[in-house]
């Protein structure tokens, strides 16, 4: 993967409109690569002042939902998975723009340090869930043991097997208790997905994001779906649902993201001109879910 990008850069490819939030990856002969049609319901992209209005409603009644939140005490956490660069970070950046960060906050675990790799494995998350009246949104998860360990071998399969035993159970306690729990699978095609760390690798200050697991889950990417559809098949259950969410078209998924997680709610003075069910073109049920 490495030699690939390598080559388009060395063939001339490049960014424009890099100092935007959604830059374009562009061919020698000056056209945008259009990999995000691979596979997509749609012919064109999310216009940008559709986007913006509807972003903006939806942020407004997010703040609406932490107020009726915290108004009643109520625990939020929202997990986001899914294939590296599909927009996870983008999509919680655009949660969070505009909620009070006194009573929401981000949880990015970096590796487990040799204490928290003695402990039970789910301990390091719990010690991160939210209290009364707070919102939190794990930027990857416990999920990590049903994807990239399994994948790259840092797990055995008696750990692996004894996960996914337990997340239904583990699950089911954390809502029984009073947190609700979202779930949100983001998947991305095999050639979006190499447009997007071509950029990344081009944009200097996107370089950061690109790291040699992520260059490596592209020559694992069989191995990875095939852990996702084991995944869906053990931990979608009733209680504790994954919501995949189809985002070649960043802008799309972020607005299908936000109304899926509001339109659970019926928090006070919701407008349900913006908060209704999302499009089933992009938004569908874990376990219905085929292909990434």
């Amino acid at each position: 993967m490495r030699e690939f990008i390598d080559k388009l850069i060395n063939e001339g490819y490049s960014v424009a409109d890099a100092t935007g939030p959604d830059p374009d990856l562009i061919d020698p002969g000056g056209r945008a690569v259009e990999t995000w049609r691979q596979d997509y319901p749609y012919d064109e992209r999310m216009k940008r002042e559709e986007y913006e209005e509807e972003k903006y409603r939806l942020q407004v009644e997010l703040l609406k939902l932490q107020y009726w939140g915290q108004d009643n005490g109520q625990r939020h956490m929202i997990v986001f998975e899914g294939r590296d660069a599909a927009g996870k970070g983008g999509t919680i950046k655009r949660f969070t723009e505009h909620l009070n960060p006194r009573a929401a906050r981000v949880v990015a675990l970096t590796k487990p340090t040799e204490t928290e790799l003695g402990q039970w494995y789910f301990q390091r998350y719990i010690q991160q869930f939210p209290t009364a009246g707070e919102i939190v949104l794990f930027d990857r998860s416990w999920y990590n043991r049903a994807g990239v360990e399994r994948v790259m071998g840092f797990c055995t399969d008696e750990q692996y097997n004894l996960f996914m035993k337990q997340v239904p159970d583990f699950e089911r306690m954390i809502i029984e208790s009073g947190t609700h729990l979202t779930k949100f699978w983001f998947s991305v095609t095999q050639r979006e997905q190499r447009t997007r760390f071509a950029i990344r690798q081009i944009d200097p200050v996107r370089r950061w994001k690109l790291s040699p697991m992520d260059l490596e889950s592209l020559d694992r990417w069989e191995a990875y779906t095939a852990a996702k559809e084991a995944m869906f098949a053990g931990t979608d259950t009733d209680i504790a649902p994954w919501t995949t969410i189809r985002s070649n078209d960043k802008k799309r998924a972020r607005i299908n993201a936000m109304r899926a997680f509001l339109n659970q709610f019926d928090y006070e003075g919701r407008d349900n001109s913006i908060v209704y069910d999302p499009d089933p073109l992009i938004v569908r049920r874990g376990r219905e879910a085929v292909g990434d």
